[in-house]
């Protein structure tokens, strides 16, 4: 099955342009099949992969907690299994 693994968070005031580049500069444990990272008023940011996986529930390498001084919140995080 291909799983979407969602990250989102909202920068500190005036720090959107820190937390978009903190977030393109992270590397992870293994290569998505995709990668892709927007932008939204409010200073969030939002990074989407996609997976191939065998469960729902596997463990699949995400995007950290960036330092909470960047962040007005903890991260939101989802996963979506595609279908066609």
């Amino acid at each position: 099955m291909r799983l979407a693994l969602m990250w989102e968070a909202r920068a500190a005031q005036g720090r959107g342009a820190e937390l978009l580049e903190w977030a393109r500069s992270q590397v992870l444990a293994h290569e998505p099949l995709r990668r892709e990272i927007l932008r939204a008023p409010q200073d969030r940011v939002l990074v989407l992969t996609w997976w191939e996986a065998e469960t729902f529930d596997v463990e699949l390498p995400e995007l950290p907690e960036p330092d909470a001084e960047l962040i007005t919140r903890p991260v939101h995080r989802w996963r979506f299994e595609s279908v066609e």
